[in-house]
């Protein structure tokens, strides 16, 4: 169970947002397993004095269209899959909607699962610990 949250810059188009968010979906799926249907994903606009970045921080040169892409993940996953999975999202949103591998900035969040409640007040996965 992914919680996504996807920063980038205001004023891209409603299809833009949506390809980002079908194309890490996509992603997900195919890397880590993730259910069609397991998609929660948050996108936040920043005008651009809000959204403050280092632009060639370890040599990637990084431009105005960059998108931050968290996830918080259960930690189940190998090292091998985050990597399949970071490799991934660049290639889906390189081909839609066209963001350049530099500008994909991706931070995974490992959680217990045990830390997820997906509603009614209830700890769904603690049955399975």
């Amino acid at each position: 169970m992914p919680l996504t949250r996807i920063s980038l810059r205001a004023g891209k188009p409603a299809d833009y947002r949506h390809a980002l968010t079908a194309g890490i979906q996509r992603s997900l799926v195919d890397t880590f397993n993730v259910p069609k249907d397991d998609m929660f994903m948050l996108i936040t606009e920043h005008t651009s004095d809000n959204m403050i970045y280092d632009r060639q921080y370890l040599n990637v040169e990084r431009g105005d269209d960059l998108v931050v892409i968290q996830l918080t993940v259960s930690n189940t996953r190998s090292i091998e899959q985050k990597k399949a999975l970071y490799r991934r999202i660049v290639d889906e949103l390189g081909k839609s909607p066209g963001v350049r591998p530099e500008d994909v900035f991706i931070s995974l969040v490992e959680v217990e699962k045990e830390n997820w409640s997906f509603g009614n007040g209830l700890c769904q996965y603690c049955a399975q610990l």
